[in-house]
C-alpha cells in the first residue's frame, strides 16, 4: 500500500489546527470522537489529524481476506504519506491505535516523529487474547448490540460508568455503528500479534502511558513497552482506566504536552 495508489477518499478524517503534526488514533472500542475532550486544547498549538480506522465511521474497511495489525499499520503510513504529513509527526495511539502506532514505529519508524502508546501493548497475553476472541465471534453472529455494555466494562471501571453515564451512553451510541465484520477482523489482527521481540527496533523517543485501573490493556503490558523501548518514558495514572483521553483528560494532555515540547 502506497501514496500512488491509496484512495484518501476512503478515508473518514478530520484535521483542525496549526503548528506541528500529531495524529491521533482511536481504540477498537471507539471512534475517532474519542478525542473529542482533547481536541480543542491541543489543536490550539498543533495541527491535529483523526483518521477514522478502517470499518469506523465513513472509513472503507481493509480490502485483506483476514488483516495483520501490521497491515492496519500499512494503511496508516499510506494514509500520512497521502497527506503529505512531515517524517516528524508525532502519532499518538490508545489502544488498538496504540498497537497500530507501534507497528507503524517497528515498520516505519523514520516516517514519523515522536511516539506515544497510550494503554496498549506489544501483546495480549494468552488469557487477555480469549475475550477479543469472544467479542469478534459475537459481533459477526449477532452485531455490535450485544457486545456493548461489555466494550464499556473495558473501557472504564464501574465507578466511572455510573457517575457518567451520559458519556457511556454516547459512547455506545458511536460503537454500535461500527462495521461488524471490520470490528471483528480488528479484534482477531490483535489477538494474534506479538510484537515483543521488535520491540528494539523502535528508535522514536516515545511516551508510554497506562491508566492503574485499566482491565483492558493492563499496566504488565505497559511495562513490557517500556522495558523494551529503549529511549521510552512511562507514565502511570492511578484510578484511570483503558481511555485516559476521556477519564483522566486534564493528565492526558498536560503529559502530552509536556513531552511533545521537550
Amino acid at each position: 500500500m502506497n501514496k500512488e495508489n491509496f484512495d484518501i477518499s476512503k478515508v473518514d478524517f478530520i484535521q483542525i489546527g496549526e503548528g506541528p503534526d500529531l495524529v491521533l488514533l482511536h481504540s477498537l472500542l471507539s471512534d475517532r470522537t474519542v478525542f473529542e475532550f482533547v481536541l480543542d486544547e491541543l489543536s490550539k498549538e498543533y495541527r491535529v489529524t483523526l483518521p477514522n480506522l478502517p470499518g469506523y465511521g465513513e472509513t472503507t474497511e481493509l480490502d485483506i481476506n483476514k488483516p495483520e495489525l501490521f497491515d492496519f499499520a500499512d494503511f496508516i503510513h499510506a494514509f500520512m504519506n497521502s497527506l503529505d504529513l512531515p517524517n516528524d509527526t508525532a502519532v499518538l495511539g490508545n489502544g488498538a491505535g496504540g498497537f497500530i502506532a507501534l507497528a507503524l514505529a517497528i515498520r516505519y519508524g523514520t516516517s514519523i516523529g515522536k511516539l506515544i502508546l497510550a494503554d496498549t501493548g506489544p501483546a495480549f497475553s494468552e488469557t487477555d487474547k480469549t475475550p477479543l476472541r469472544l467479542l469478534a465471534d459475537r459481533v459477526e453472529t449477532a452485531g455490535m448490540k450485544v457486545v456493548l455494555d461489555a466494550a464499556m466494562a473495558r473501557m472504564f471501571p464501574q465507578s466511572y460508568i455510573k457517575e457518567n453515564p451520559d458519556i457511556v451512553n454516547k459512547r455506545k451510541t458511536i460503537l454500535e455503528t461500527c462495521n461488524p465484520a471490520a470490528f471483528a477482523s480488528t479484534a482477531r489482527a490483535l489477538a494474534d500479534v506479538d510484537m515483543t521481540g521488535d520491540l528494539n527496533k523502535v528508535s522514536n523517543e516515545t511516551m508510554v502511558m497506562v491508566g492503574l485501573e485499566d482491565e483492558t490493556t493492563p499496566p504488565v503490558m505497559s511495562h513490557a513497552l517500556k522495558s523494551g523501548i529503549q529511549r521510552s518514558i512511562l507514565i502511570e495514572i492511578p484510578g484511570c482506566g483503558h481511555c485516559p483521553q476521556v477519564q483522566s483528560r486534564d493528565i492526558f494532555v498536560s503529559e502530552l504536552l509536556s513531552f511533545l515540547q521537550t
